[in-house]
């Protein structure tokens, strides 16, 4: 750790005297290298494994930040129009009225398929194909364009389909050949069972997803985008599977270290290393906001640009122009090319609320309290 950034250290410590961490790591770059790296506690409930350097952890939906980082990196090279049609890549997308929406509008949540159709099996929706088809052939499920509602799963499988169509490779290979192995990262969406053992132990908040279903019922919209498809999904120890970890899913289980989070985002705002992910002008785009206000499915407002939530969704003290994404229990990955900073933030103890998680919150606010001083 450099000298200076020792309050983030004292906010990690603090996080397990005060909310309930279990282990947890958290890494900042700075001008394309980092300036803390740390990590504590147990990678599972029973405190019998330490928390190492290269623990791995889910994020949930701080996935689609890098899935939002591959599909730029397409848009950079000319590869994929952000204003053509999805089924200019993907033909079969233009069923049941589809043909119009664009992949801006997908990006920004603006698509009108945050929940998707049809009966699925567990088993169908972690093979790839059968639930794309799925998408493919639904209607959407409001006037895409009209408003915005976050594609809470649907997200990650149309931006995959999108990349495997432009490129040959489902976007669990294109990130490992484009960007993970320049880097160096130690991130997966579809963990190799080689790496199984490094995995932390995901512990599921209490009550998950129950609560919100049973104010707003189990066939709102909200409920059913949230648990879907096919009602398949809750915040549970379903997790933990090794099939679900294994799987390709976009949108939900990335899989990585806090390190290899903060990394990618340093390099999308500066060079690390050699390498940087995406031009300047890139990031602008990706940036800009394209939704903001209430939102059909989580039902608060947000605030979205291209692929990326925009503070104030990420944590209290985000710079204005940062970008990145949270996950659900609390992990947050993001860059503020202002501050030049690559942020990362993973644990395995789940805690879901209304507002941004107060782990990842007293990190942030640490980090930005360091570097005005620095």
């Amino acid at each position: 750790m450099d000298p200076g950034f020792e309050p983030v250290r004292d906010a990690f410590a603090k996080n397990f005297e005060k909310h309930g961490e279990v282990g947890a790591a958290c890494c900042v770059y700075r001008d394309g290298r980092a300036v803390v790296d740390i990590w504590g506690g147990s990678a599972d409930a029973r405190g019998e494994r330490p928390w190492q350097h290269d623990t791995l952890q889910l994020v949930f939906s701080a996935t689609k930040g890098v899935t939002a980082i591959c599909a730029h990196k397409l848009v950079e090279a000319g590869r994929l129009d952000l204003d053509a049609p999805v089924a200019q890549y993907w033909p079969e997308f233009a069923a049941n009225g589809k043909a119009a929406i664009t992949v801006r509008q997908v990006l920004s949540h603006r698509a009108g398929l945050a929940m998707i159709e049809g009966e699925l099996s567990l088993e169908q929706v972690l093979a790839w194909d059968p639930v794309v088809a799925a998408i493919a052939a639904q209607s959407t499920n409001w006037e895409p364009g009209s408003t915005h509602g976050y594609h809470v799963r649907s997200y990650g499988w149309i931006v995959g389909e999108l990349v495997r169509r432009i490129t040959g490779m489902s976007l669990s290979r294109f990130l490992e050949t484009e960007i993970a192995a320049p880097l160096g990262l130690d991130f997966y969406i579809g963990l190799p069972a080689a790496e199984l053992d490094r995995c932390a132990e995901t512990i599921p908040p209490e009550g998950g997803l129950d609560a919100l279903v049973e104010i707003l019922g189990a066939d709102s919209l909200t409920a059913r985008a949230m648990r879907g498809p096919s009602d398949l999904f809750a915040y549970d120890d379903m997790w933990n599977r090794r099939e679900l970890l294994a799987a390709s899913m976009p949108s939900s289980n990335g899989v990585g270290t806090a390190h290899a989070l903060a990394r990618l985002y340093a390099a999308t705002v500066a060079v690390v290393d050699g390498v940087r992910i995406l031009a300047p002008e890139t990031v602008d785009a990706a940036r800009a906001v394209h939704s903001e206000g209430p939102d059909k499915i989580i039902l608060v407002p947000s605030r979205y640009g291209l692929g990326f939530t925009l503070p104030p969704m990420l944590a209290q003290g985000c710079g204005n122009g940062a970008f990145g994404h949270p996950g659900a229990g609390g992990s947050l990955g993001f860059a503020d090319p202002e501050a030049r900073l690559g942020f990362g933030y993973v644990m395995n103890r789940m805690q879901l609320g209304p507002k941004a998680d107060p782990r990842a919150h007293a990190l942030v606010k640490a980090t930005v309290r360091c570097l005005a001083v620095a």
